[in-house]
């Protein structure tokens, strides 16, 4: 399979792995930076079909064109299925659109983000403006640059709303414990009674799902008393991309479209583009295949027993 350094090397044209057997390539304007942080190759391109482009160890994070695709879809149905989410906090994140839109809730009072590369949460300050839309200086962000893991290990302090936007588990990479049981089970115990977490989980297409989907959701669910899966179809990523969802109390498959729409009109400032009660019923509404892959997995991914995907 290509390597990530490999991506750059034909051409003005970048060439990434969907699948060790499947590659999608998107011609490039311009390479705004390329190099290696503390943790992680980085590189932000601007591509011809998607704009500008986070591209972390050789995987794209999130582009100009269809983030707001990924960052509704990840952070919106669990803000909404909680009754008043004020408290929230956001592993990862760095480009800045996750807290963007848990902050666009008017509720909610303060967000914690904690990201270990302050690098690349630098880079996108400066490359990705359209992404993070100022988010970063909102006076309810608090962003703390150390290891999620560590941070809430150490912080007592509980939350309504959990998302773990992180980059996929690649061994070596900087964020595969942050899918372990063990993880879970610490986010469980910093969430507020009615709070609901939600992490981003992986392709779930019929030659992708096997990568990390089942396995995210099946340990997910060895936690939490009530678990949701979820998907939407990111154009840049070239499949459909998979959530899961573990809840303490709300029932997302309960909501209905009506009442999302209700709740984005009384909470919700600015108007979302992607995500809407219709929205919502497709999203949680996934194939049969899923469903049965996901009742028939046996992985649970533990510090022990770690998830890599390739």
């Amino acid at each position: 399979m290509m390597q990530p350094a490999d991506r750059l090397t034909h051409g003005r044209w970048a060439y990434e792995p969907i699948a060790p057997d499947l590659v999608q390539a998107e011609r490039i304007n311009e390479v705004l930076f390329e190099g290696n942080t503390a943790y992680q190759e980085v590189a932000i391109n601007d591509g011809a079909c998607f704009g500008r482009t986070l591209v972390l160890d050789g995987r794209t994070q999130s582009t100009e064109v269809d983030e707001f695709v990924y960052h509704e879809a990840l952070v919106h149905p669990v803000m909404i299925a909680h009754p008043e989410p004020r408290n929230v906090f956001v592993a990862g994140g760095g480009e800045g659109a996750t807290v963007r839109e848990a902050l666009a809730h008017e509720s909610v009072s303060r967000v914690v983000m904690v990201d270990m590369d302050r690098e690349v949460v630098s880079l996108c300050r400066r490359y990705l403006p359209r992404h993070h839309q100022g988010a970063f200086e909102d006076p309810r962000l608090a962003l703390h640059y150390a290891d999620a893991y560590r941070f809430l290990e150490e912080t007592p302090d509980l939350y309504d709303v959990v998302v773990i936007d992180v980059p996929d588990p690649l061994e070596g990479g900087p964020a595969y414990l942050l899918y372990t049981q063990e993880f879970y089970r610490l986010l469980k115990d910093r969430l507020k009674p009615e709070g609901l977490m939600v992490a981003q989980a992986g392709p779930t297409g019929p030659a992708f799902y096997d990568q990390s989907f089942g396995a995210v959701a099946k340990t997910v669910g060895s936690v939490f008393p009530s678990v949701y899966l979820c998907e939407a179809f990111v154009p840049s990523f070239g499949a459909t991309w998979g959530f899961v969802v573990g809840s303490l109390g709300p029932d997302l498959a309960s909501l209905a479209a009506g009442e999302v729409d209700r709740r984005i009109a009384d909470r919700v400032r600015g108007e979302l583009r992607y995500y809407d009660g219709v929205t919502q019923q497709g999203m949680f509404s996934v194939p049969k295949y899923l469903r049965r892959a996901v009742a028939d997995e046996t992985r649970i991914i533990s510090r022990s027993n770690p998830l890599f995907v390739a």
